[in-house]
């Protein structure tokens, strides 16, 4: 035998496939190319495994229950082991719902689990969000991801509400009577619109088929292409990182995909996966058993939705009954101005990047994330829009709240009418303030280093605290920073006393107004520069500390006694301040 031919007969069929796959696909150079992919380490960036991982789960669990469940509104006589409900009518997709929870193995965990995911999905794709909002990592290049991340969360809450709606329970029905009163406010096309969803006059024959078509095949494909995009966009523009050393706009600093990264991430889906099944074999959620077949002439009490939408009902509950008359046709304010107000609250969380964008006229590619306190504005508008989102999530429930505290529901509605207005200035002003104390803080701690608790007495007498000098990598993180200029109009005439055109752009005026609001004064503190920093660390005209002499414990000779912390840290009076030394730090 040659040598050719052992060496072919000690190729496995391992070896085989893949040089088969590497001779038509290139396998190989993809892998070596993108296998060794660097991603850094951040416990904020697992937010977004979640809600991948939730996804997975989602798929998995919700393959599971397709295989026994029913979309059907056709009336059955339920006889089946929830004894409560025997000989009742019911919808097959009610029926089919107590056989999945009280007959099918294992039906009842799956189901739960299910749900469970489905709560985590959307509020890790929301924590997820707003982690990029406040760190900036929406900029170029990655404004188009962060539209496919909206758009995730979008289709998110209606894919939550149509799963949410398919059991055809008292609960879920309350809440398709409040989709249908939705629909029926649109001026003109409202009935048409409600007749065409529900199949006929509420509550139809169509809606459950419909929404489980939408549910299981439609927004589902639509969100699996737009993770996968998701995913391909963020190994195409390199994975964002934090300020540090070693840490630029050109590199990335952290542990390759494999195998550390794949691993980690696989022991961290298997977590996930405990965590929620965990919870969903403890905490019941949805017991469709006790709230009975959904009826049209009957209203669950306490009826509320799940979380993520309870926003939108908040703006229906806290808004006044008004009603004006246009033409002949009756336009239902109280329910048309939220439908419309909740849209544009997720558009403008969502065109934000843009809207930034246009003002600073920032064209670079970023890959470095701001930390929050850096820019204040930018994190005050953020936690301001959370405020909303949270208080109208309250004013959802404002029944249950009256309830519970045995307070009046009119003085619950009228105390989230105020706060709706109220608490987001108030937010919005604590938060910048909270800010620009930070930014205030880190430059205090460039200047003049950490406090230490250790009080020293000077030779003249007086007490100083020792400080312990920043390291160079504390200092380049604090200081890494730009800190942008508000753009300026500039001068009404030019050399010559012609007027200059720009003064009459108003959408120019509008973008410097902005801009100023953004950066101008009192939007940021300004950061030490290197000067500062030498003045703050001049040692020349200051004498060092004096220590006390001691003997030397094997010559017997007078010597200076120096701690350790003596030794790394040399204090001074500067201009009335204590500081310590270090070197410069950047800019």
């Amino acid at each position: 035998m040659t040598t050719t031919g052992r060496q072919a007969a000690k190729e496995s069929s391992g070896q085989r496939v893949a040089d088969w796959f590497d001779g038509r696909l290139g396998t190989h150079s993809l892998g070596k190319k993108y296998l060794r992919k660097v991603f850094p380490d951040h416990w904020s960036f697992l937010l977004g495994e979640i809600c991948l991982y939730s996804f997975v789960i989602l798929i998995l669990t919700g393959v599971y229950l397709t295989l026994f469940f029913h979309p059907s509104m056709n009336e059955v006589t339920y006889h089946g082991s929830y004894v409560p409900l025997n000989g009742v009518r019911m919808s097959e997709a009610y029926a089919s719902t107590l056989d999945i929870s009280f007959d099918v193995r294992g039906g009842l965990l799956i189901r739960q689990i299910h749900h469970w995911a489905a709560l985590i999905f959307i509020a890790g794709m929301l924590m997820h969000m707003m982690r990029h909002f406040f760190t900036g990592s929406f900029r170029k290049p990655r404004e188009v991801n962060w539209l496919f991340g909206w758009t995730l969360l979008f289709l998110g809450l209606f894919e939550g509400l149509f799963g949410y709606s398919l059991p055809d329970d008292l609960l879920s029905g309350t809440g398709m009577r409040f989709v249908d009163g939705a629909i029926l406010s649109v001026p003109i096309v409202g009935t048409y619109l409600s007749f065409f969803l529900f199949g006929g006059e509420f509550p139809g024959h169509d809606i459950i088929g419909r929404f489980y078509s939408l549910h299981i095949l439609v927004i589902p494909g639509i969100m699996a292409a737009l993770v996968v995009a998701h995913l391909i966009l963020v190994v195409y523009h390199k994975h964002t990182q934090f300020p540090g050393p070693g840490k630029t706009e050109r590199n990335v600093v952290g542990a390759p995909f494999m195998p550390v990264y794949m691993a980690k991430a696989g022991g961290f889906f298997f977590l996930v996966f405990g965590v929620i099944a965990f919870i969903s074999a403890v905490a019941s959620i949805n017991p469709v058993w006790s709230y009975g077949p959904y009826r049209a002439d009957q209203v669950s009490t306490g009826a509320q939705p799940d979380w993520y939408l309870g926003f939108a009902e908040g703006l229906v509950r806290i808004m006044p009954g008004w009603e004006i008359n246009v033409a002949g046709h009756t336009l239902v304010l109280g329910v048309l101005i939220p439908i419309v107000v909740f849209p544009l609250l997720l558009i403008f969380i969502g065109a934000y990047p843009f809207l930034e964008s246009w003002i600073t006229g920032d064209k670079r590619e970023h890959h470095l994330l701001d930390r929050p306190r850096n820019r204040p504005i930018r994190t005050a508008i953020g936690t301001s829009w959370i405020s909303i989102y949270l208080i109208l999530l309250a004013g959802g429930g404002n029944d249950i709240v009256a309830t519970r505290f045995h307070l009046s529901i009119n003085t619950v509605t009228w105390a989230v009418r105020i706060a709706l207005f109220v608490v987001p200035v108030i937010v919005f002003v604590a938060t910048r303030r909270i800010c620009l104390a930070l930014q205030l803080r880190d430059r205090e701690l460039v200047l003049h280093g950490r406090e230490t608790g250790v009080i020293k007495r000077l030779p003249h007498g007086e007490y100083v605290e020792l400080h312990r000098p920043l390291s160079p990598a504390e200092l380049h993180t604090l200081t890494q920073h730009e800190q942008p200029r508000p753009l300026v109009l500039g001068p009404a005439e030019d050399a010559n006393g012609v007027p200059s055109p720009k003064r009459r752009m108003p959408m120019l005026r509008l973008r410097v107004r902005l801009s100023r609001a953004l950066y101008g004064e009192g939007t940021q503190v300004a950061k030490p520069t290197a000067e500062e920093y030498r003045e703050a660390h001049r040692t020349d005209e200051h004498p060092a500390v004096e220590h006390p002499a001691v003997e030397h414990p094997t010559t017997g000779n007078p010597t200076v006694e120096q701690q350790p912390e003596e030794r790394q840290m040399r204090e001074h009076q500067v201009r009335g301040r204590q500081v310590s030394e270090a070197g410069p730090p950047d800019g």
